[in-house]
């Protein structure tokens, strides 16, 4: 089920071997959620072409109305501490998504100051931005072309309205003012995440740079496929990748029709540059194919690919297709790794990837000569890099860090040197939780690794109650990484300990691994949530047993249902003094027609609903309320039409029909997640004060 201060300080010229054995700065308190929810944010390592040039984005909060901007910052790589990061964006606008042009000479963003998402352009040494684009639609994304030429633009249309922007703008603006609100769908999607489906469609456009003026109209590239590129809800346009010369494009896109819901069927079209010739290159794998991107002469297309139709968490195997020919091999087939992407090395003979890897998200380079796998940045999680002549930039965190911008050599081996400050940087007066790793032997003798976050006050000798946390997906993974959603420095910090159990279904350690828990929801992994508990507390002496609480969504919420029904032992009692459940599946049936996904649901039940029926009632924690007793705290929101809401109003129903101390926290504006600052806060609030009333602390 499945996404800063005003002077930086100085550039730290470190080296980080372990980020999870750095020592704690002294601190007097607890990392809070007010900490969490309004430090500043440090994204999108940005590289000129030459690697001599960083620019990075940084996020504040402001806490009075609620709401975020985004500045752009620049570093100039070769004067080292010489030089801090200096604000390149004018001050008062909020931009997104830098990018260099060709030359350097340039950098490009995207910007809403003029009234709505419009393309910008700055000289990199310095002046005023200029609006280059000035459509009648926001633009979504772009991707400058190879010569730089060239743009992409990414818009949501109504497909009759074809390259007419302005037809599209003038089709919304009638459903604005109109008095009736009603709206008949004819097929599915009619909801896709928390939005409504109003018969647009993501398409991509292009544009020449070159043109005195502001870009006014383009040339419509994806008309002839019948669907969203970026794909909808999280895609963008590393989807899309332009081929060398600029004259022809390649994008992964998933049909829009009747079986889109339960369908993971994403094919690689190729495609002239004026939108001509559409043609279908991995039309023979029904599963998904993602991420073009093209050799540097041309000729090869490299891809990701899965093998399995329906399976969203398939693995994703590195693939290059020979354009002339149309054949494809698979570049790692020994790599039991699902890759999040492809960079290619300058030099052509590497492909640059994140995976994730035994709790932890590391990033490699894969040989294209003989697939040979080395790893680049091993620990912590590296959300997102850019790679450009030698130099490697990239974003990591971990429990105690939130993202840093760092450098490095393309091969990893030089020192790393990080240019923008850590979590502990920024609130110096934190104690943060010390964190380990542990491991023992679950489901099938299998091993399954685990996570134990100490208190921030932690003393030798006493013991503390726990905040036992459970991820969702299920094919996800609560590892070495940092979150603003479920952060264990938040209970940390409020004096909890901290257990979190990477289940069979957690990804990073095999495809196999990953499978187990499909069709297998409330046996496998509990039985692995069950051993983990066991083993954590012999292991660690500090963790009260007598004094601990479950907690997880999405799938963690469903987990949390199930063993409000079935975690308990020969006497009848419950490990756990309280459970907190967001977002998660009570009645699975009943998720099994009303999600928009549906393709999730049929693979990880056996069939629909009316085909496998017992396969949607084995592990439906809805028949095991006769079993409800542990006091449980239901988080839902709206606009959440993954888990509808109704499932967290069912669950509380529930529990408030057979007497068990609950209570329902609400959220009329979010979906699956909780995201506006102050809302998160509320939420923190309310969790905390739940576990404080059945724990202490």
């Amino acid at each position: 089920m499945k996404l800063h201060y005003a002077i930086l300080p100085l550039a730290l010229a470190l080296s980080l071997p372990s980020l999870a054995a750095m020592p704690s700065k002294a601190g007097s308190r607890g990392f809070t959620v007010q900490d969490m929810a309004y430090m500043d944010r440090y994204s999108s390592p940005t590289l000129s072409p030459d690697g001599r040039v960083l620019v990075f984005a940084r996020r504040t909060v402001n806490k009075d109305s609620n709401k975020s901007a985004t500045t752009l910052w620049m570093r100039n790589l070769v004067t080292r501490d010489n030089a801090p990061p200096k604000q390149v964006s004018p001050e008062g606008w909020s931009v997104n998504s830098p990018a260099f042009s060709a030359d350097g000479a340039t950098l490009y963003f995207l910007s809403a100051k003029s009234g709505s998402m419009q393309l910008y352009s700055m000289p990199a040494a310095g002046g005023e931005p200029v609006q280059r684009s000035e459509f009648a639609l926001d633009v979504d994304g772009y991707k400058l072309s190879p010569d730089g030429k060239q743009v992409a633009l990414a818009f949501a249309v109504f497909p009759g309205c074809k390259a007419d922007l302005a037809c599209t703008k003038k089709m919304l603006d009638d459903v604005a003012a109109s008095k009736a609100t009603g709206v008949v769908f004819d097929r599915m999607f009619i909801r896709h995440w928390d939005t409504w489906a109003d018969g647009r469609l993501n398409r991509v456009f292009a544009a020449p740079l070159g043109s005195a003026g502001k870009l006014t109209s383009a040339t419509l590239l994806s008309g002839e496929i019948e669907g969203d590129i970026p794909s909808k809800p999280f895609g963008d346009l590393s989807d899309f990748a332009w081929s060398p010369d600029g004259k022809s494009v390649a994008m992964s896109v998933r049909q829009s029709n009747r079986e889109e819901p339960w369908s993971t069927n994403f094919d690689i079209w190729l495609v002239n540059a004026d939108g001509s010739g559409a043609r279908n290159l991995t039309d023979a794998n029904k599963a998904w194919d993602a991420g073009p991107v093209f050799s540097a002469d041309g000729k090869t297309l490299y891809y990701r690919a899965m093998a399995r139709p329906g399976f969203e968490a398939d693995r994703f195997a590195l693939m290059a297709m020979d354009l002339a020919s149309g054949k494809s091999r698979e570049i790692a087939p020994r790599w039991d790794a699902s890759a999040d992407g492809i960079t290619l090395s300058a030099d052509g003979k590497w492909i640059y990837t994140t995976a994730q890897e035994l709790g932890r998200h590391p990033l490699f380079r894969v040989s294209l000569g003989n697939g040979e796998v080395e790893n680049v940045v091993k620990d912590g999680s590296v959300s997102s890099f850019d790679l450009a002549g030698p130099t490697l930039a990239f974003s990591r965190n971990s429990m105690k860090t939130g993202d840093v911008i760092a450098i490095a050599d393309a091969d990893g081996k030089a020192p790393i040197r990080a240019i923008t400050p850590s979590a502990g940087d920024m609130l110096p007066d934190v104690a943060w939780g010390a964190y380990e790793q542990f491991s023992f032997v679950g489901w099938n003798n299998d091993t399954v690794h685990g996570y134990v976050v100490k208190p921030w006050n932690y003393q030798p000798g006493k013991k503390y109650p726990v905040a036992f946390l459970i991820h969702g997906g299920p094919q996800g993974s609560f590892g070495d990484g940092w979150s603003y959603r479920w952060n264990p420095q938040t209970y940390a910090g409020q004096g909890y300990a901290v257990v979190m159990i990477d289940f069979h279904g957690s990804t990073g350690y095999g495809q196999k691994f990953t499978d187990a828990i499909s069709r297998h929801w409330g046996d496998r992994p509990l039985e692995d949530l069950q051993k983990g508990w066991a083993a954590a507390q012999q292991k660690y002496a500090f963790l009260d047993g007598d004094k601990a609480c479950a907690l997880g969504a999405s799938y963690g919420g469903y987990m949390v249902n199930w063993i409000e029904g079935n975690w308990y032992d020969k006497d009848g009692k419950s490990p756990w003094k309280c459970l907190v459940s967001h977002d998660g599946v009570f009645e699975n049936n009943a998720m099994g027609y009303a999600t928009e996904e549906l393709w999730f649901s049929e693979w990880e039940n056996g069939g629909t609903p009316y085909d496998n029926p017992q396969g949607y009632q084995t592990f439906n924690p809805a028949n095991h309320v006769a079993n409800f007793k542990v006091p449980m705290l239901v988080v839902h929101g709206q606009q959440d039409f993954r888990i509808p809401v109704e499932q967290g109003i069912g669950l509380f129903s529930a529990l408030q029909r057979k007497g068990v101390e609950s209570k329902f926290l609400y959220f009329p504006d979010e979906n699956h997640w909780v995201l506006k600052p102050q809302n998160s806060v509320l939420w923190h609030d309310t969790v905390n004060a739940w576990l404080k009333q059945h724990i202490g602390q």
